[in-house]
């Protein structure tokens, strides 16, 4: 006898039929998936003992943002329906719930930095917190971890909460706190790692060493490099430890060890030599960036790749290289064979506006082959604004309204200060007066400094560090030393150049 089928369940069936889960091309069956669901539904006979492994199976493929963007929700429904007692389906195991947690970080991610209480991810926790599976079982608290990792406050409290950590754990934390731009904060996750006696991998070790980079704590990230040579000098061969390495100390101001460490790597592939690049261009040297291009293929036989044609644009853009860019922008597909995407378009018209060329800027975008985003227009307002291009500042602002229907409050500030500095001050006006309209928010940009093993961060007129009154004195003196001594000064400062 044919068992009873829910309608909630048969009409899920029939959903995924109507959403062809794999492509017709596939090397299988693309309804393999569903029939497996079919028969562990009981309108396929099959053995009962690969019911579970099927729908785990199932779970894992619909879990994945990149097959379709309505799956995850299938994914929920699916354990909605092994969790239900009115349904013939097995119930989940603790290897269901990491997929559907996976599942539940793509639904939650549109809401992510609202309340998280609301989502299908918290209900999954609470349900998992019931049923004893957290903290209890290894996949499912890492997979907790990763759906809080928008969240670093939430992420912290299901990791004060582990009785045993493992390194997974900890670099989950660190990662999440320095996506959240609080560097410093996965710093001291990563100290505490070793005040609980957990020896750092090389993925923990990347992820910190690249917080080290974002909150310019080099003493740490330096400590962290003396580690890896005393402890386990064979990671400094690994690609993406060395990689953070050189990306740490070449952000830090030293190219010299950035070079050292790179130099010390006895296997390099275009990800390392990418970062070198990379590092090249911090420092503005567009030379060595190029070079790099045709070492690698010469001293390794790495081919480049976009980000190192990417890289090498960037130091012609930061050095003033422009026809050494443009030369590299032409040349790019036929010597390389990397077709320029948006973004070596963006680091092109980034670096004309850069020198005042703006009418050529825009003449480059005129001719790109896939449409300007926001990135590319905001390099023509910034050289708007550099060099009083009133009239084209406007053409842009208008441009990027086009994109997202509102540019953020930057754009708008932008256009008012170019307005005031060519004394348009009833159009500055009025610019300020639409950003209160709108309610539009820019989030401020900051620097940060380390100083004593400690990271200070500082924006724009900073009215609330709670050392402000000390900084504006030494600040006073500075500036009156440079006023008495100005060339003295001057040579001074290009000697420290």
């Amino acid at each position: 006898m044919r068992p009873y089928i829910p309608k909630a369940t048969f009409a899920f069936c029939q959903s995924l039929l109507a959403s062809r889960l794999l492509p017709s091309a596939a090397p299988y069956s693309p309804l393999l998936p569903v029939q497996a669901l079919l028969t562990t539904a009981g309108l396929l006979p099959r053995h009962p003992d690969l019911s579970l492994l099927a729908l785990n199976s199932l779970l894992r493929t619909l879990s994945r943002r990149a097959t379709s963007p309505s799956h995850p929700r299938l994914a929920l429904s699916l354990l909605r329906d092994m969790i239900s007692p009115a349904t013939p389906l097995p119930a989940p195991d603790h290897l269901s719930f990491p997929f559907a947690l996976s599942a539940a970080a793509v639904v939650d991610a549109p809401n992510s930095s609202s309340d998280a209480g609301a989502g299908p991810g918290a209900q999954l926790h609470a349900l998992l917190v019931r049923n004893a599976l957290f903290p209890a079982d290894h996949y499912v608290t890492t997979a907790l971890l990763q759906l809080y990792a928008p969240r670093p406050d939430l992420a912290r409290r299901v990791f004060d909460e582990l009785p045993q950590r493992e390194a997974i754990h900890y670099e989950l934390v660190i990662g999440a706190y320095a996506r959240a731009a609080m560097p410093a904060e996965g710093l001291a996750v990563f100290r505490a790692m070793f005040e609980d006696g957990v020896a750092p991998d090389a993925v923990v070790l990347t992820t910190a060493v690249a917080a080290c980079a974002q909150a310019g704590a080099l003493d740490c990230g330096a400590w962290v490099h003396r580690y890896v040579e005393r402890a386990a000098p064979e990671l400094l061969g690994d690609a993406f430890v060395g990689s953070a390495l050189v990306s740490m100390y070449a952000k830090c101001g030293c190219l010299d060890e950035a070079v050292r460490v790179f130099d010390g790597m006895p296997e390099r592939n275009e990800y390392v030599w990418g970062t070198m690049v990379g590092a090249f261009a911090v420092h503005g040297l567009a030379a060595e960036a190029v070079a790099c291009l045709e070492r690698m293929v010469r001293e390794d036989g790495v081919r480049p790749d976009g980000v190192a044609v990417l890289g090498a644009l960037s130091a012609c853009a930061h050095a003033g290289k422009v026809e050494d860019g443009l030369r590299l922008l032409r040349e790019m597909r036929g010597r390389y064979g990397v077709a320029p995407g948006h973004e070596h378009y963006s680091c092109t018209v980034d670096m004309l506006c850069r020198v005042g060329r703006l009418e050529d800027a825009v003449g480059l975008i005129k001719t790109m082959p896939m449409p300007p985003l926001a990135s590319v227009w905001g390099s023509v307002l910034a050289g708007c604004r550099s060099y009083g291009n009133v009239e084209l500042a406007e053409v842009t602002v208008w441009e990027l309204e086009k994109l997202g229907g509102t540019a953020d409050e930057g754009v708008y500030v932008q256009l008012s200060n170019i307005y005031l500095d060519a004394n348009r001050k009833d159009d500055a006006r009025r610019v300020r007066k639409l950003i209160g309209s709108r309610g539009i928010k820019k989030v401020p940009a900051y620097s940060a400094v380390e100083v004593d093993g400690g990271v200070s961060s500082f924006v724009a007129n900073d009215q609330a560090h709670p050392r402000r009154f000390e900084i504006w004195e030494v600040l006073r003196l500075l500036a009156g030393q440079m006023a008495q001594n100005p060339d003295e000064e001057e040579e001074t400062l290009f000697a420290l150049l």
